[in-house]
């Protein structure tokens, strides 16, 4: 393979088209302020790199970018890549990863607004992640270890597992589809509106307001902490150890708990509810109590 290594550059498209190469202890920078720098690679190799200057790696197909430092300046840096592995790297910019597919991240830590839109096929293990709208219109999600700090999070994303993982949040899942959340904390206002098949196991749900507008939703093994007003219009079942602040106006389904301090049923919408909810502790030979 070619090697280049410990260069300084900031030309425009530095490094265009290089393919079965090394990119070692590089730093991508400088008065010039190229942009592309790595565009339209193929089978590449980048170590303990430093990107600073827009839109290095696009259209890349193949390789393995570790130990880089993708700073603030480091605008929408991976876009259309393919079978790419990204591992032990910052990646520090606004829009770091979109359009790709085929794409592993491993130990990161990721500081960027708009991460991971309209992706494929994502395998992503302990990632430390804070950005406003991240995994927006993704698809086939692989997740384990995530600790993020988001706003608008999975937003119609489709076909994701996630699992030990804490997702401090806000309107995450909506409008998702076919997601599975195992062993994780879920915490958020406004969780899961207008999803379809959201499936939350063992999770720790906290907030206002959750898994409202929902279709094919079920929990098992949950406890939910500050829930109030939860499952308005949602077609659920759910399995929730410990007590609901509120439930209100479920549509179908069932939702059983071992204590739900109040359940709101307005007339016109328990009229057209065929929800049955239940008290009911999870230790032996105790009764079920209909509400």
């Amino acid at each position: 393979m070619t090697i280049y290594e410990n260069l300084t550059l900031d030309k425009e498209r530095a490094l265009y088209g290089i393919r079965d190469a090394q990119v070692k202890n590089c730093v991508f920078a400088g008065a010039a302020d190229g942009e592309s720098a790595l565009k339209e690679c193929r089978n590449l190799q980048v170590s303990d790199c430093r990107f600073e200057l827009r839109y290095p790696l696009w259209h890349c197909k193949g390789g393995e970018l570790s130990g880089a430092e993708m700073t603030p300046s480091c605008r929408a840096a991976l876009w259309y890549d393919e079978d790419m592995r990204i591992s032990r790297s910052r990646l520090h910019g606004i829009k770091a990863l979109r359009e790709c597919r085929n794409i592993t991240l491993r130990d990161c830590d990721v500081l960027s607004q708009e991460f991971a839109w309209f992706c494929r096929n994502l395998d992503v293990q302990d990632v430390r992640l804070e950005s406003e709208y991240p995994f927006m219109h993704s698809e086939n999600l692989h997740i384990d270890g995530l600790k993020m700090k988001g706003k608008y999070s999975f937003q119609y994303v489709q076909n994701a597992v996630i699992s030990h993982s804490v997702l401090d949040t806000k309107d995450a899942f909506w409008h998702s589809e076919n997601v599975t959340v195992t062993d994780s904390v879920v915490k958020g206002e406004y969780l899961g509106w207008y999803s379809k098949n959201l499936r939350l196991v063992r999770c720790q749900i906290i907030g206002t307001q959750p898994l409202c507008y929902a279709q094919g939703l079920a929990l098992e093994e949950c406890t939910m902490q500050d829930t109030d007003l939860a499952f308005e219009r949602s077609d659920v079942k759910a399995d929730v150890r410990g007590e609901i602040l509120s439930v209100k106006n479920p549509k179908s389904g069932w939702i059983r708990a071992e204590k739900i301090g109040e359940v709101i049923q307005d007339e016109q919408s328990s009229a057209g509810s065929s929800c049955r909810i239940l008290c009911v502790s999870h230790a032996p030979n105790k009764e079920a109590v209909c509400l």
